[in-house]
């Protein structure tokens, strides 16, 4: 495969994933809104911090208010990482490499490239926000499941496969940072933080597998260590880790990316350490800075990969 094609098709499935995962990100502030007390003040210039775009949303927006954060993250052209970016993105990487991608894929990402531009400026508002999300959701699971039932098991899908893992780790641990830092103004007492964390849980498809695993009530320390060290969910980040080594060890010439990766991996484990024995001892600046690290290490695995076999 020539490293264009592989670049080509790596993006691709992390711009899907994106897109996704944008999605689940503003989604988590709907749930959230519905879920909080009355007269509890949410802070929506905190995503665009978690998101790392908060220096150009800054500079584009005056106001950092709900309508402003949302158009900046779903619908603004100016901002790479926005969901219409994303899946525009996604769609010139697939088109460019059909020849190695189901025909169904670039078909399903170019319908949904036009139901995005239809539809986008219909969730800057609330009321139309949900359906348009849950419907972008939708559409990348099933653009994800048509890819891994449809794919020869060769360099390619590994590749594809690397891209979600990696993307998909990045987010949940945007996410848990979302529950961790200060999403509300002043403390957050004990009734008001359960509602943040089933938000997380929520925002992640993991509330279900969690109640099913845990058996416990949606406690800080459980939920974080259920989506940062749970090897079994597909959402965790210790998951999407562990695929992602194993299928860079299936490439040629990966001694530097799987040392990258096994970095990042041993740094997710440090802040569990031996379990809920030393993650009860965890604190908000100390968990905020820890997936800060991972972010980084993340990072880091995708500059390897790019200079091992894309550039």
């Amino acid at each position: 495969m020539l490293s264009r094609v592989a670049e080509r098709i790596y993006w691709m499935a992390r711009y899907i994933e994106r897109a996704e995962n944008t999605a689940r990100l503003v989604n988590t502030y709907n749930f959230l809104l519905l879920d909080l007390p009355r007269g509890t003040q949410v802070g929506w210039g905190l995503l665009p911090v978690i998101s790392g775009g908060f220096g150009l949303f800054a500079e584009r927006y005056y106001r950092h208010d709900e309508r402003n954060t949302v158009k900046f993250l779903l619908a603004d052209l100016k901002n790479p990482g926005s969901l219409v970016n994303s899946i525009g993105f996604a769609r010139e990487n697939s088109r460019t490499s059909r020849e190695v991608l189901p025909e169904q894929a670039w078909e399903q990402i170019n319908e949904l490239k036009h139901y995005v531009d239809a539809n986008v400026q219909n969730a800057i508002p609330r009321r139309g926000r949900f359906e348009f999300l849950t419907e972008i959701i939708g559409r990348c699971q099933q653009l994800t499941g048509l890819l891994d039932g449809t794919m020869s098991r060769d360099h390619g899908y590994h590749l594809v496969c690397i891209g979600h893992y990696l993307e998909r780790a990045d987010m949940t641990s945007r996410v848990v940072d979302i529950g961790n830092t200060r999403l509300l103004n002043g403390n957050k007492p004990d009734s008001v933080d359960k509602h943040i964390w089933i938000s997380v849980l929520r925002a992640l498809d993991a509330y279900q597998m969690y109640r099913k695993d845990v058996h416990l009530g949606v406690r800080y320390i459980d939920v974080v260590d259920f989506l940062l060290q749970n090897a079994y969910f597909p959402r965790s980040v210790a998951h999407c880790l562990d695929g992602a080594e194993e299928l860079i060890g299936m490439l040629p010439r990966h001694k530097e990316c799987l040392k990258a990766i096994r970095d990042v991996r041993r740094g997710v484990g440090y802040i569990g350490g031996v379990g809920y024995g030393k993650l009860k001892n965890l604190d908000d600046i100390f968990l905020h800075h820890a997936i800060d690290g991972i972010q980084l290490g993340i990072n880091e695995v995708h500059r390897q990969i790019h200079a091992t076999w894309f550039a």
